[in-house]
């Protein structure tokens, strides 16, 4: 196989002979369409088999962070950009939504550079969590492949610690799927990278909103009390 084969199975019309500028577009608009296609029933599916246990994920992280409790959020390569942006969007949601207590562990390059020049790269994340989680904490790893060793270990601290644990994962769940210490785990099933991370960006938009709409309802606001839900439920 060349190099250049997985990127013409994705995009054919760049390297098509043709000098047909309209059969071009017409090659462009019709990946396009198949692409948010192929998202849009990833996303239905997901929302069919776990949308009710989203809303109970909300509401023990609802009833978390009325505790006191923050959530730590991790990944590697493009999952840490999504574990910044889920960290981002508790601590600085705009507008008149209640900002919560998040940080995303791969943000701080000098923690994670000494702990893999000095230990290894498989504690960048159990490390942290074993520095500074607490029982009413919450920490959501991200991994496409969900076989990331230094997600699996980051969940058994946390697991150890009393936090409330959250996994998103890709195909089918990988060796995340095998854990009894990730209270709630969502999976993408896809083999595409590209759509497992789309729709991994909707499931945890989904859960921030869920958990600030179960927060309104905390007895500490006026509302009605959380109710508990059994953990380790998949």
């Amino acid at each position: 196989m060349s190099a250049a084969d997985p990127m013409e199975s994705l995009y054919p019309f760049l390297y098509s002979d043709t000098s047909d500028l309209q059969a071009v577009l017409e090659q462009v608009r019709a990946s396009t369409v198949a692409k948010v296609t192929e998202i849009d029933e990833l996303r239905a599916v997901i929302a069919e088999r776990d949308g009710a246990r989203l809303a109970d994920c909300a509401r023990q992280a609802a009833a978390r962070f009325a505790a006191g409790g923050r959530l730590f959020a991790f990944g590697n390569g493009g999952s840490a950009t999504d574990a910044a942006q889920l960290a981002t969007l508790f601590l600085d949601p705009g507008g008149e939504a209640r900002p919560l207590p998040a940080l995303g562990l791969a943000n701080d390059t000098s923690v994670l550079t000494a702990l893999c020049n000095d230990i290894g790269v498989e504690v960048v994340f159990a490390r942290q969590l074993a520095a500074f989680g607490r029982p009413d904490d919450i920490a959501v790893g991200l991994s496409t492949s969900g076989n990331s060793p230094n997600l699996l270990r980051a969940f058994d601290e946390a697991s150890r610690r009393g936090m409330l644990t959250i996994g998103l994962a890709g195909y089918d769940g990988g060796k995340m799927a095998e854990l009894d210490t990730i209270d709630y785990l969502f999976v993408a099933p896809s083999a595409s990278v590209h759509r497992i991370q789309e729709a991994q960006t909707t499931t945890y938009q989904v859960l921030w909103e869920l958990t600030l709409t179960a927060l309104i309802h905390d007895p500490q606001h006026g509302g009605q009390e959380v109710p508990d839900v059994p953990r380790h439920t998949r």
